[in-house]
């Protein structure tokens, strides 16, 4: 899958210049011009990284990132700052409200894209968390493309898969059909939500086999979670 970056940036020059080189590097990205916009867009976007300028209308760059910090599901969001701000005490509230990396206008597109693979990288590496993810009895090994149940290793589809992996890494938080659609197939305009529904059928019927408790938690009108429940 796509990395996805959303780029809050109010001068369109710059977000073109942007969003020009972000696409040459087979990043999906999405363009906002305000404060409000960005946090509204977290949801519903996703994304695996952020680039904030810090001198955009309404909400400010620094608000942003300190209201997106505070909440517990982005804590480790990564978020570069891209601003033309450039003092010391700039640099250091900004690194002290959660930020990963801060990068002063004029800038060089290659330096930008070259941070941001960086970062992403590292991020990605600390999320694996020594290959495996863990939640109650299911486990999977990233680097392997292995799903298991307790002991029972699970026969899973690839898009099965990717949906247990995406909801395993946010256990216990509530996705909608829209969002879980957005993750797994982000480039597929033609995917309806229904294929969401068939294939949680599909992965809740492997993971369920023998008759298991059933991990994957519907809401109703809110979508699917994996959780448990004594």
């Amino acid at each position: 899958m796509l990395a996805k970056i959303l780029v809050v940036e109010d001068d369109k020059s710059i977000s073109d210049l942007i969003t020009l080189h972000l696409k040459k590097n087979d990043f999906e990205y999405l363009v906002v011009h305000n404060g409000e916009d960005a946090l509204s867009h977290l949801d519903n976007f996703m994304p695996d990284f952020i680039i904030l300028d810090w001198m955009i209308p309404g909400l400010s760059g620094l608000e942003v990132l300190r209201r997106i910090r505070n909440k517990q599901e982005y804590k480790n969001l990564p978020i570069l700052m891209l601003t033309a701000k450039n003092s010391e005490q700039d640099k250091i509230i900004s690194f002290e409200s959660g930020l990963d990396d801060y990068i002063t206008k004029p800038f060089l597109p290659s330096e930008l894209i070259a941070r941001v693979k960086a970062i992403l990288k590292r991020t990605s590496q600390l999320n694996q968390d020594q290959d495996n993810l863990i939640f109650n009895e299911i486990k999977i090994n990233i680097v392997q493309k292995k799903a298991f149940r307790g002991d029972r290793r699970l026969n899973l589809g690839p898009t099965e898969f990717n949906i247990l992996y995406f909801l395993l890494k946010n256990k216990q938080r509530v996705f909608s059909r829209e969002q879980i659609l957005n993750k797994i197939w982000p480039n597929q305009v033609n995917v309806e939500l229904r294929t969401v529904d068939v294939h949680i059928r599909r992965l809740r019927k492997e993971l369920n086999q023998n008759k298991d408790k059933d991990l994957i938690r519907t809401v109703r009108s809110a979508g699917y979670s994996l959780d448990f429940d004594e």
